[in-house]
């Protein structure tokens, strides 16, 4: 077995992205436990958010790396808990589109007075070039993997 720099190097970024996905997720859990959410709803919230006509519970799944069924679940509980709304979707007659309520608006509009100094304090040092390739490589790997 080959054990190159460039292995080492891309076994210890996957740790790192565990690490911080693990850290991700409890920051989460600690910003949304403020508005009585879990960092599960949040991310479903935000997927909805950043969509401006609504978007499908398939869309928000693949948007979150997440089940479709998983995602349902969560849906069908805010849908009771009155933050998001099924709407008919002209283009799909059976896959109906996902909108936040003006409650989950709220929520939304919340959870970003918490997040947007939560982000600005982790970044405020990285230069701007360093966040962008970072991204870029994260995409490239999430592309290739993606692909069948």
């Amino acid at each position: 077995m080959v054990h190159s720099p460039k292995r080492k190097l891309f076994l210890d970024l996957v740790r790192a992205i565990f690490r911080i996905n693990s850290l991700l997720l409890a920051d989460g859990d600690r910003m949304a436990e403020g508005v009585g959410l879990t960092s599960a709803r949040w991310k479903v919230i935000g997927a909805v958010a950043l969509s401006s006509a609504g978007i499908t519970v398939p869309g928000i799944a693949r948007s979150l790396g997440q089940s479709r069924q998983a995602v349902q679940r969560i849906t069908d509980v805010m849908q009771t808990d009155g933050l998001i709304r099924y709407v008919e979707n002209p283009r799909h007659k059976r896959s109906v589109l996902v909108q936040l309520t003006d409650e989950g608006q709220q929520v939304y509009h919340s959870l970003r007075n918490v997040q947007d100094p939560w982000a600005i304090g982790l970044t405020d040092d990285a230069p701007v070039e360093d966040i962008e390739t970072t991204l870029r490589y994260l995409q490239r790997l999430i592309h290739r993997m993606e692909k069948p």
